[in-house]
């Protein structure tokens, strides 16, 4: 239906091609909402024997661009109808690569934030036990305690340089976005940004940063556990410079990051979830429905994860109930990822029931049996699981997906709770109206830019400075200070392409599966590349077809 309408304001506002014979010459000075094409642009509400002259003078140019101004507002108006709001459902899955259900026979998991979801209210006890960690054990300032958790602060994918406390949102092209760098809890001025960088915006990730994201002078915060650890560094951060301390950063953030990691492996996490399952471990039941159809449909399952095998039983007991290893072909514990796929050298171990380790030589995987560490290769080579016919789940890009994907052939699946709450955003009458009326403008923009007298580059700037607001209005409706997890302003985030490169399927939580059949086919959606895309969303705004025509490529080559 929106689409519907969509067509039919187009089909109001579009100019007519003549199909009855030679057409008069227009007496228009451009086709509607257009103002004069660009050198090499042909726009078919003008002729091509006659091209447009310009408004005679300064005054009536700047009248003209104000005019189809107020014509654009109208027509985005009207592309609008009530009905183009909530279009995505936060349930769906959303595909980057075809694929189908009925050819997939094996099915794998990780455990933290794929089988079991967590609250967020886990991440305010993470931040606190950490942050008394630096006080206790590091010896830092008393001062630090006054810090709580803000849940608003930080978003998933930033990178942060070590070496000047930076906290930052890149995109795909490896571009800071201005207006999203962040020292301690203060943003930093773009051109400060800029010149820390040598008077760009471009960040040489390939020389600083690891395919994992992990260094040596950039890390990249990817899994959502890293939400505490990074507004727990701003903090620190943010109280070093505001009390003149002067501090070694590389220092300061190792600490950070130990301490962070001391909570994990002194098992406090793992303590908080199990005293209070209720609280903390969302979408059990839907857990139990996923896996005990899957079963039932005659697939094959397994699961791999870094978590200790104490504290996945009682989180699976809990979700699915003390059989739940039946429904298991093969169950890994400890497994060390991302090494696990790429390291051949550790061997699989058996644990007993109370989880001590046994000693023979593993030469077989057992269904009902709990396995150790081990790698992939021997993994492999006692399933035979290979190729598309494996789909393994993980919610971590790097660490669960990209080596089996990359090296392996597995089919991938990411879990990105982040989505649903994106999903209710983009959903927004709001969001809609201000994200099309950008892009709107945006072509305006381009298409006006002929118009270089000085009134007219008043309105041009007017319109920048608008544009740009609109680009803060939009960013802001995510996160006041980064904005979406998936986009800068127009580009994709670097998170964002790691997703596409990484993931076959990806949805905001495991239960996303109860809605589709077990041999459904997804099928991503042809998404025009600038080349292929005469009709844009501010191309069909501002009346033109944007392709050149060959003939009016001359003056090109």
């Amino acid at each position: 239906m929106a689409g519907a309408g969509l067509r039919a304001a187009a089909r109001r506002y579009l100019p007519r091609r003549d199909h009855g014979g030679p057409r008069a010459a227009s007496s228009s000075p451009s086709c509607p909402g257009c103002g004069p094409p660009g050198p090499g642009v042909h726009c078919p509400g003008v002729p091509r024997s006659a091209p447009a002259p310009a408004p005679a003078g300064a005054a009536e140019a700047s009248a003209h661009l104000w005019a189809r101004y107020q014509d654009m507002r109208r027509l985005v108006h009207d592309l609008l109808p009530p009905e183009v709001c909530s279009l995505l459902n936060p349930a769906a899955i959303y595909a980057n690569n075809e694929i189908s259900l009925r050819d997939v026979e094996v099915y794998g998991f990780d455990y933290d934030y794929t089988l079991a979801q967590y609250a967020d209210t886990l991440h305010p006890e993470i931040f606190s036990a950490a942050r008394d960690i630096l006080i206790e054990h590091y010896k830092y300032p008393e001062g630090i305690r006054k810090y709580d958790y803000d849940p608003s602060f930080a978003i998933r994918g930033l990178h942060y340089d070590i070496q000047k406390s930076l906290l930052m949102k890149i995109d795909a092209f490896h571009y800071v976005q201005l207006g999203t760098a962040y020292r301690g809890l203060q943003p930093v001025p773009d051109e400060e940004v800029i010149d820390l960088y040598g008077g760009t915006q471009h960040i040489p990730l390939y020389q600083m940063s690891g395919f994992y994201g992990k260094g040596p002078s950039i890390k990249q915060f990817m899994d959502i556990f890293s939400l505490p650890e990074m507004a727990l560094l701003s903090c620190v951060v943010d109280y070093f410079l505001g009390h003149g301390l002067e501090f070694d950063q590389a220092h300061l953030y190792k600490d950070v990051t130990d301490a962070i990691r001391d909570v994990h492996v002194k098992g406090l996490m793992y303590q908080w979830i199990e005293r209070d399952m209720e609280k903390y471990i969302l979408r059990g039941d839907e857990t139990f429905a996923v896996l005990n159809r899957l079963v039932a449909h005659g697939k094959q399952l397994f699961l791999i994860t870094n978590s200790p095998f104490s504290f996945v039983d009682k989180g699976m007991r809990h979700m699915v109930g003390p059989d739940w290893r039946q429904l298991f072909d093969v169950v890994i514990v400890q497994a060390d990822k991302p090494s696990f796929f790429t390291d051949r050298r550790k061997p699989f171990r058996k644990l007993d029931e109370k989880g001590s380790l046994h000693w023979d030589r593993i030469t077989r995987l057992e269904k009902g049996k709990i396995y150790r560490q081990g790698n992939l290769f021997d993994f492999l080579r006692l399933t035979e699981w290979r190729g598309p016919r494996v789909l393994y789940f993980g919610d971590h890009l790097y660490s669960d997906l990209a080596d089996l994907m990359l090296r392996h052939g597995w089919r991938t699946g990411a879990i990105i709770p982040e989505l649903e709450r994106e999903i209710r955003i983009i959903n927004t009458e709001q969001y809609m109206h201000s994200l099309t009326w950008q892009q709107a403008l945006t072509g305006l923009l381009e298409r006006m830019q002929t118009y270089q007298d000085a009134e007219s580059r008043q309105v041009l700037a007017a319109w920048m400075k608008e544009r740009q607001e609109l680009r803060c209005v939009t960013k802001a409706l995510f996160n006041a200070q980064f904005g979406s997890i998936f986009r800068t302003f127009h580009n994709p985030t670097y998170f964002s392409r790691r997703l596409v490169r990484f993931s076959d399927l990806y949805m905001a939580s495991l239960s996303c599966l109860l809605n589709y059949r077990v041999d459904f086919t997804f099928y991503p959606r042809r998404t025009p590349l600038q080349h292929e895309a005469p009709l844009w969303m501010d191309q069909l705004c501002t009346g033109c077809m944007k392709t050149p025509f060959l003939g009016d490529m001359a003056h090109i080559r």
